[in-house]
């Protein structure tokens, strides 16, 4: 038989080896040991891991390279980041916006990062962000899953049109409904918003990702109302809960009540590692607190757990590369999961994990499902996060978008020439 694709010899993230993939018009046509036939593109992929691509699911792609405009954070906190976003959306353009957008699109393309959820700030009269990010999810279709929420950064009731601007982002096209309760007036109003959001989801049968209790405040607590609302409403499934670092400060008692109702609710949750210990403990002295939320803890009520960028290069966060192997890299440090069973976690948290959380179909290395897969200079999920492998060749629909050479460096030490592989370097068991 012939296929389109064909790539032998792969190591599967679920410990399978000696695998062979076969492609055919757009989806994976078999996964198996020994495939017969040939294809116009054969890869070899030597015993390395072939993985489904990755997926962040909390981005802000309306701000993505916009480090320095119109000034630098120099205090580094989340409340001059938001002070300084408001600054900078009054000049923004539809066209800067787009640029800045796409750029960062070819980055994640380059890192295997082939699914994005970027919230988009609402509460812009002139509807900047909007317009531009859904020209550029347009534009991206071919080789990215762009999904846009509409995000009244300002507060849906503490800016006086953030509803009605929300509400034309959804009828214009844009897919999920946010909010950050924690940023409004009071508390009361911070649960009103998320009652009123969540019934906005229900009548037009979309997904909720709330900015949920980013701070290090334990009274925070709008991520039980989310779950009460959740369960009220009928979303199961389709409400997430983005950040929720209060819960790193709440005390024990209470998150021994809360998670059950997270996990009865089906909330997901999104850990936004690489951002949520820079902003949070700014006012703590010494012991620091470390800002993420309790994922190990959530992962054993079964909750399903993501870790997102957040921000590349904006004004909240000065580094970033679109690299979500950094992230996961950093969401199990930070966790201190660190047996070889979390660490194969952490890779979930940026793979199948965001995959379902955003509503992802044909998404995953199996028959019938979409053609999207990475090949990675590693061997198996542990060694990618740890080396930040190399992507070898990124597949969309079966053909190969993006590619690069394996990282090697020729040494030229006095009695030891030769090649350093970083792959190389394995543990004796797995």
């Amino acid at each position: 038989m012939s296929f389109d694709l064909l790539i032998k010899n792969a190591n599967l993230p679920d410990g399978q080896t000696g695998i062979d993939i076969a492609c055919q018009n757009g989806k994976i046509a078999a996964v198996e040991a020994g495939i017969a036939g040939d294809a116009a593109t054969v890869i070899d992929a030597k015993g390395q891991l072939v993985s489904p691509p990755y997926v962040d699911c909390h981005f802000h792609m309306d701000a993505t390279l916009s480090l320095g405009l119109p000034r630098m954070n120099k205090s580094g906190t989340l409340l001059e980041g938001i002070a300084l976003w408001g600054e900078l959306k009054e000049i923004l353009t539809v066209d800067a916006v787009i640029e800045r957008a796409l750029r960062y699109c070819d980055l994640a393309v380059s890192q295997g990062l082939l699914a994005i959820r970027s919230h988009v700030d609402v509460c812009d009269d002139r509807m900047t962000g909007v317009e531009a990010l859904l020209e550029v999810k347009k534009k991206v279709a071919p080789y990215i899953d762009l999904q846009l929420v509409a995000f009244p950064q300002d507060g849906l009731y503490r800016s006086p049109t953030a509803e009605k601007n929300l509400l034309k982002a959804l009828d214009m096209g844009v897919d999920v409904v946010g909010g950050i309760p924690h940023f409004e007036r009071t508390m009361d109003d911070g649960a009103r918003s998320v009652t009123r959001l969540c019934e906005i989801a229900a009548e037009r049968g979309l997904r909720v990702d709330l900015h949920c209790d980013e701070s290090d405040d334990p009274m925070s607590r709008h991520i039980e109302t989310l779950a009460y609302e959740t369960q009220r409403l009928g979303l199961q499934g389709r409400t997430a809960g983005s950040h929720l670092t209060s819960m790193h400060s709440m005390d024990n008692y209470y998150v021994s009540k809360l998670l059950p109702l997270i996990a009865e609710a089906g909330v997901h949750a999104i850990a936004n590692p690489l951002i949520n210990i820079t902003l949070q403990g700014r006012h703590d002295t010494y012991p620091k607190r470390r800002g993420q939320t309790r994922v190990p803890e959530m992962r054993d009520y079964g909750i399903n757990v993501s870790f997102g960028h957040d921000c590349v290069m904006d004004p909240w966060y000065s580094q970033g590369s679109g690299d979500m192997l950094e992230v996961a890299s950093m969401g199990f440090h930070v966790a201190q999961m660190t047996s070889r069973d979390d660490i194969r976690y952490a890779y979930d948290c940026v793979t199948t994990h965001p995959a379902k959380a955003m509503g992802l179909e044909g998404y995953g290395i199996a028959k019938g499902n979409k053609a999207d897969l990475v090949l990675l200079q590693a061997r198996d999920t542990i060694e990618a996060i740890r080396l930040k492998a190399n992507r070898l060749a990124i597949v969309r629909g079966g053909k190969v978008i993006a590619k690069s050479e394996p990282r090697l460096t020729t040494l030229s030490l006095e009695g030891r020439p030769g090649t350093v592989d970083p792959s190389a370097y394995a543990p004796s068991e797995g």
